[in-house]
């Protein structure tokens, strides 16, 4: 949890975050359909792991160990074996142990966990990519797929789009519990196109979205569940997005730190990295994000650190009721008030705790592998003044990262801090 040997951060790469509403999002209506392709998954690997590498000025043959986020590459692009098809990259990474970590939506805080590890047992320099593809299939198809985070006997059979389902039976329960409605919610999604509107890698760059659009259904923004139950409970702009997109950062011990040709003056400090799970198919209160507080707790207890020491926040915001939830799991407000600090302006880029400055998994866009990767990376670049229009106006010196898989099952919970 708390690293006994030193784990920085040194550097990574991205790549933009694209699907439906992109403009670079090649699709049949596309002025480039037919002539230029989207980049495949094979591709996005190679792109951020060789530019995680330029990144630090080193050669892919200094790597010790790399791991490899992603989740449904096997049913979105046929492929598995990631590990073995990241080190393909160059020749530089021949022999270099690669490992593909899965965990559903969590894969790439996984990655960044078994790097810490890595290092603690004694490697110095390790190379954490997460990608995923996942705009190859029809919307119910992805949903079918994806469902694949559940307990899919158990669960399955909910909505045909699960997971959106399973996060409406949140908001309801959280609605009922606090004496709040849906709409409430809007000021999450509102303030996530907003930081994408400033983010040239976001997926949802080009999109705005007003409060009375996210508030309200509309044939453009509509309430789409089958589950009847549930249907009025989340609307399409709740949901976050369909996305393809690759990151990758470097991770050093001290002695990797002086094999760099670059970056370690904008090192940042891995405080604490906790894991937890739930079992699957079981939670016990759809009002708390209890796997996620057990992490953060472990987090806070290593390092001595509480909620009020966290100056931005990546969080897992896969639905706009889940950011609400996470920050009452993380301590940054009290139970009830997840939504009441968006509204009130506490989560901007401009307040006194800004979360997913980037956008989010909703504007952002979640690539699944690669979210956790790139909560760490945007850590990294804001703590390094590096975010440009989007970067928050005094560099922050400790933040938090908030992954997490299925409902609350899996989630990794980081401490970064710039000394």
């Amino acid at each position: 949890m708390k690293p006994a040997r030193r784990v920085t951060i040194a550097g990574g790469s991205i790549t933009p975050f694209i699907g439906k509403f992109h403009p670079d999002f090649i699709w049949k209506k596309h002025p480039d359909f037919g002539r230029k392709e989207n980049p495949t998954l094979e591709q996005l690997l190679h792109r951020v792991a060789l530019g995680a590498c330029a990144d630090v000025d080193i050669e892919p043959a200094l790597i010790d160990r790399g791991y490899v986020g992603n989740f449904v590459g096997e049913l979105f692009s046929n492929q598995g074996h990631l590990g073995a098809m990241t080190a393909a990259a160059s020749d530089g990474f021949l022999h270099t142990p690669f490992t593909r970590v899965e965990g559903a939506c969590a894969s790439g805080g996984l990655g960044i966990a078994a790097g810490v590890d890595a290092i603690q047992a004694g490697a110095d320099l390790v190379l954490v990519v997460g990608a995923e593809v996942q705009t190859t299939h029809n919307a119910k198809v992805g949903a079918d797929f994806l469902a694949r985070a559940s307990h899919y006997e158990k669960e399955r059979g909910i909505d045909e789009f699960t997971f959106p389902a399973m996060f409406a039976r949140r908001t309801m329960a959280y609605c009922q519990r606090h004496g709040v409605t849906p709409d409430q919610l809007a000021p999450i999604v509102v303030k996530a196109y907003a930081n994408a509107n400033r983010n040239p890698n976001a997926h949802m760059r080009a999109v705005t979205m007003t409060e009375s659009q996210a508030a309200g259904s509309s044939d453009s923004n509509p309430c789409f569940l089958a589950n009847q139950e549930l249907n009025p409970w989340l609307r399409l702009s709740d949901c976050s997005q369909v996305s393809d997109g690759a990151c990758a950062v470097i991770l050093c011990s001290d002695d990797g730190l002086e094999k760099l040709g670059q970056g370690a003056d904008r090192a940042v400090q891995i405080s604490a990295c906790s894991v937890a799970c739930g079992p699957l198919g079981a939670v016990a209160d759809y009002t708390q994000m209890d796997v996620t507080a057990a992490a953060a707790s472990r987090c806070y207890s290593a390092t001595g650190w509480d909620a009020t020491d966290i100056q931005i926040a990546e969080v897992h915001d896969c639905f706009s009721i889940t950011e609400a939830l996470i920050c009452e799991a993380l301590g940054f407000c009290q139970e009830g008030e997840g939504m009441k600090i968006a509204a009130d302006g506490v989560t901007s880029l401009e307040g006194s705790l800004p979360i997913n400055s980037g956008g989010g998994l909703m504007a952002f866009g979640h690539p699944v592998g690669a979210t956790g990767v790139k909560q760490i990376f945007e850590i990294y670049r804001q703590m390094n003044g590096l975010c440009g229009d989007y970067q928050v106006a005094t560099a922050p010196e400790r933040g938090l990262c908030a992954n997490m898989g299925g409902d609350d099952r899996t989630s990794v919970v980081t401490l970064l801090e710039r000394k």
